[in-house]
């Protein structure tokens, strides 16, 4: 079951003082041991160039529990055998449940929540679901006209809750983030965010070196 309470925190050692996130861009060339010096690792999804060019350790991986990828996860037998899953300290769901009955969320939307948990259960790790406020929250930053109500990605919401949970004093690096993908997201208005938040020092964020552009 997820913790009675959404937190980041593992049960040891106390809120770390320096975090590495850790984003999937194709063919990026990161500092495998600067992530790996950080406190937490926190990577997402698919978590490509794990145990490889994008270092060797995840204390929390994301993953995305309502649409599509969930359920693909779900018919791969060998989902908890992949290396990012086995190695992950803990786990991170960005969307909380869904009130509306299963038939009516549509295929591109649905709550795999409860499915996600028991297929993990096995792990016998955490799993956390990241509160309603920060999708919420979310919303509203990444909200232009020409795209009123946007889906904001897993790496944004997890960003977010970090910058709002954790000390202002705490170092925050970013590395492999593109700001491409599913035409779904709005890329643009997420960069914007990271460098906005790059500028006020909030977090650090490595360009992309190596990756296609």
């Amino acid at each position: 079951m997820p913790s009675s309470a959404p937190s980041l925190a593992p049960p040891a050692p106390a809120l770390p003082a320096h975090v590495a996130i850790v984003g999937n861009a194709p063919g990026a060339a990161l500092p495998a041991p600067a992530i790996d010096a950080a406190d937490w690792v926190v990577r997402f999804n698919n978590a490509p160039g794990f145990d490889g060019r994008a270092g060797r350790r995840v204390t929390h991986l994301a993953l995305v529990n309502h649409g599509g990828q969930m359920r693909e996860w779900l018919a791969d037998p060998g989902f908890r055998d992949r290396p990012a899953v086995r190695a992950a300290e803990r786990f991170l769901f960005p969307f909380g449940r869904k009130s509306e009955p299963v038939e009516a969320q549509g295929e591109d939307g649905r709550d795999w929540t409860k499915a996600a948990l028991a297929m993990l259960a096995p792990l016998g790790r955490p799993v956390d679901l990241l509160p309603p406020a920060i999708p919420a929250e979310a919303g509203r930053l990444l909200a232009m006209p020409e795209r009123p109500v946007p889906v904001p990605s897993t790496g944004f919401l997890v960003t977010l809750y970090l910058l709002r949970s954790l000390p202002a004093a705490t170092r925050i690096e970013v590395f492999g983030f593109g700001f491409s993908g599913w035409d779904g997201h709005s890329w643009t208005a997420e960069r914007r965010w990271f460098e906005a938040m790059a500028a006020a020092n909030r977090l650090r964020l490595h360009p992309v070196a190596g990756a296609p552009a």
